[in-house]
């Protein structure tokens, strides 16, 4: 009967604990959304021809520098960003080869001048599609994993919805000019620090220079059409792009002391200079911090009636954001910790919350838990108690 009870007893702690701990969960991703839509970032002195343009910060999506970062355009090749990591995500074999299929030859545009007869793996054909835009490896990519165009289409959209953005629609693999197919600056900035998650995108994406062969020994050097890539420090790719309609299109993207940004411009003449000025800039002023290490709340709360005198209290996260130097000494921490506990309590009971606010705006909220169970006095303290006020009522 006694190991039932214990049985119960943990299995009841157990499922508080992971309870208290997805609700955490729940109630950051809450608070930090909303911030996410409203906050706005110190000035940064930058102008840019682009029509529309956007720099984030790949960890937070946080909008570091834009114009124009909602606006429906066309986006040429850089469509090939998501064509990219669809492909990574749902081919079972990258280098595994396959003949390529006689739509895929011929394709308008860009092109690895695909032959009848050709093979190649899915990986040499993304180094293709990514280094010098191949429009026929898009479509003998999308053949290959789909079974036809349409069908890798849809999934690109499905991928768009995942990545959770709202104003973008493909309605083809490589970018030429076509209804229905269009993004936004901040939109593909989202797709791109989506897509930098993934190891072999990146390592795509920012290879410089590779040799490729198809099936027949036929060897082809691809060589990566993005400048920044042998210009600008810490540049880790990702894609070039240009049509009439579209105009000439970059994203690129950054590594550097510790923070990941990516830089959108739609219809910019000097793309790479101003996407090498923007990265540069909004680098040398934001950086990454974990703000909770800035927590400075009492860690330990009297208990009433409890085993132990003190209970230890804490958060179950850690919450890292782009600021500047000046936003950081402008943000705000509120706690709200009671002054004392009652005994009994479980582990991971909330007991508190953390705010953070830069100026007026809420940057970040997080619960305050108990982190040891908090045991009531046991039957020798309650007795030693009990005397102890009998003596001294009785001086």
């Amino acid at each position: 009967m006694n190991n039932k009870k214990n049985f119960s007893h943990k299995f009841k702690t157990l499922f508080f604990s992971v309870g208290a701990i997805l609700l955490s969960f729940c109630f950051v991703f809450l608070c930090v959304s909303n911030f996410l839509i409203f906050n706005e970032v110190d000035a940064i002195n930058l102008t840019c021809s682009a029509k529309a343009s956007a720099v984030i910060e790949a960890t937070t999506k946080r909008v570091l520098f834009s114009h124009n970062e909602n606006m429906k355009l066309p986006m040429a090749s850089t469509t090939k960003i998501m064509t990219a990591i669809t492909a990574i995500e749902n081919c079972k074999d990258l280098d595994e080869k396959f003949e390529i299929s006689p739509k895929a030859v011929g394709v308008p545009g860009t092109s690895l001048y695909l032959r009848k007869g050709d093979t190649y793996s899915t990986r040499d054909l993304l180094y293709a599609l990514m280094l010098i835009s191949g429009n026929d490896a898009s479509v003998a990519i999308a053949e290959h994993i789909a079974g036809s165009t349409s069908e890798f289409v849809t999934m690109m959209n499905d991928t768009a919805r995942k990545i959770g953005v709202k104003n973008t629609h493909f309605a083809n693999t490589h970018g030429l000019d076509a209804d229905g197919h269009y993004t936004t600056a901040y939109d593909l900035a989202c797709i791109t620090a989506y897509a930098l998650e993934n190891d072999v995108f990146r390592e795509i994406v920012g290879t410089k220079n590779i040799k490729i062969e198809n099936g027949n020994g036929d060897e082809k050097y691809l060589r990566n059409k993005n400048k920044l890539l042998h210009t600008l420090e810490g540049c880790i790719g990702v894609k070039t792009g240009y049509t009439d309609d579209a105009g000439r299109c970059l994203v690129s993207a950054i590594e550097k002391n510790g923070i990941r940004l990516v830089c959108v411009v739609l219809n910019c003449g000097p793309m790479f200079p101003e996407s090498e000025k923007m990265l540069s800039e909004c680098a040398s002023k934001f950086s990454l911090y974990d703000l909770t290490t800035l927590y400075d709340f009492q860690t330990q709360i009297p208990v009433l009636n409890g085993h132990d005198t003190f209970a230890k209290i804490g958060t179950a996260g850690h919450f890292v954001y782009p600021l500047t130097e000046n936003e950081l000494s402008r943000l705000k921490f509120v706690y709200t910790v009671p002054d004392n506990l009652p005994a009994p309590l479980p582990k991971c009971c909330e007991v508190g919350k953390v705010e953070i606010f830069l100026d007026n705006n809420l940057l970040f909220c997080e619960k305050i838990f108990t982190m040891n169970d908090i045991k009531p006095k046991s039957i020798v303290q309650r007795m030693r108690d009990f005397f102890r006020e009998w003596n001294i009522e009785n001086l």
